[in-house]
């Protein structure tokens, strides 16, 4: 039996592909537990999960990072300043002490969350990647070199600080093992670090969904049409969501709308449709929508099995969950490696990419109408499922993690491999 740390940043995308290969290790007799923010982590992982805190860098209310206005490598510049070093930083002292507390044989770390790798190869634990975002393993940045160095050099800092200076390797990549939690039939083939990435698809684990989503609401006779922003972007979504409303109006002779809708941009009346929920002012039921719901919470992988398409801003969990479904996309990327993202679905076929900030109601329907009615995107989509079904996901990603234990010689090399 070996002892497995997985090391998670307050982003719910993060956390879900540790919960199914954490749920694999346990099966398999193994400890498991996470560092990281218990709130964040304890409702996806279980309230049976050994959970150790770590405090963590938040930009606004519930983990969600809010990035001002800014496009390319101002963007990174601020995530990785103003939130990804920082949170390093922060987590530090509490992923050292899980790791003293816990004793584990590996360290998993999460690809952005660099407290992980650094920590572990300072104590002298062998530890792998969590990459739950495959756009820098493509190359991302090899038309920004001033950008690439610069990013290394604020990683160094970091390094210094929390981790073994003598080290040189890179903390978003670990020596021994990288878990990409897609296909190359996605992601396509990668320029870095691909000696040691294995791809093992989507990690797809049940989690809590509720009871309250109106299942009954939903019209067989007609395609429900899912409308997702993730739970980062909630800030950024009015506009985009408004239009989606638009479109979604306009079609209602021949879609069902599903629109996930946590800040309220849509307004309160929008929230309780289905089965005459309470009206805003709690006096009376609101009348009932057949054709467009908006909540502030749906239960996604469920809702996943039935839908017809999904509009989304192409964050990486939510394009794998949607394609391990088959399901084709409208992607409109905001921000970080969304874009990156969303140029994997266009390429592959498998959905349409539109300009978040600029799209119409015209343009974003006509995207909508192509996607549902037009066979390739949904044989692309089809055609990455078997992909991700294929890769083995959660098991195979744990019995990378079980040949890690089995490895011998010196914990951390010193130089990346």
């Amino acid at each position: 039996m070996s002892r497995f740390l997985f090391v998670v940043p307050p982003l719910v995308g993060h956390i879900n592909p540790t919960v199914g290969v954490g749920a694999e290790l346990a099966a398999r007799g193994h400890q498991v537990a996470w560092a990281g923010m218990t709130e964040f982590v304890r409702p996806l992982a279980g309230d049976d999960a050994e959970v150790f805190p770590c405090g963590g860098h938040r930009l606004g209310e519930g983990g969600a990072v809010r990035l001002p206005d800014v496009r390319g490598p101002r963007a990174l510049k601020f995530l990785w300043e103003q939130f990804l070093a920082p949170l390093a930083e922060e987590m530090a002292p509490g992923v050292h002490a899980a790791a003293e507390a816990f004793r584990p044989d590996v360290v998993v770390a999460d690809q952005q969350t660099i407290a992980g790798g650094l920590v572990a190869e300072h104590l002298g634990v062998r530890w792998a990647t969590s990459a739950t975002t495959s756009a820098e393993f493509t190359g991302a940045l090899d038309g920004l070199p001033k950008v690439d160095g610069w990013l290394d050099g604020l990683i160094a800092e970091v390094r210094d600080r929390i981790g073994d200076p003598a080290s040189t390797a890179d903390p978003r990549f670990s020596p021994y093992l990288v878990l990409a939690f897609t296909t190359e039939e996605l992601a396509g083939r990668a320029t870095r670090a691909g000696d040691r990435i294995r791809f093992v698809g989507p990690s797809i684990a049940g989690r809590p969904a509720g009871n309250d989503f109106p299942w009954d609401w939903l019209d067989p006779a007609r395609p429900t049409v899912l409308v997702t922003l993730g739970t980062a972007n909630a800030d950024a979504g009015e506009r985009f969501l408004a239009v989606c409303h638009e479109v979604a109006r306009s079609r209602a002779d021949r879609i069902q709308t599903v629109i996930t809708d946590p800040a309220g941009s849509l307004g309160p009346a929008g929230t309780a449709v289905a089965n005459g929920g309470p009206g805003p002012d709690g006096g009376g039921p609101l009348p009932v929508d057949k054709d467009v719901l908006t909540l502030p919470y749906v239960p996604q992988l469920p809702l996943l099995e039935r839908v017809g398409a999904v509009v989304c801003h192409a964050g990486h969990n939510t394009v794998c969950e949607t394609l391990w479904h088959g399901v084709p996309l409208v992607v409109a990327p905001i921000r970080d490696d969304q874009p990156v993202i969303a140029a994997q679905v266009a390429d592959a076929g498998a959905g349409i990419r539109v300009r978040f900030g600029r799209v119409t109601a015209p343009k974003l329907g006509e995207a909508l109408d192509a996607v549902l009615q037009q066979p390739g995107y949904r044989a692309a989509a089809e055609r990455i499922r078997a992909s991700f079904r294929a890769a083995g996901g959660a098991a195979v990603a744990a019995g990378h993690l079980e040949q890690l234990t089995s490895l011998t010689g010196e914990a951390t090399p010193t130089s990346e491999a």
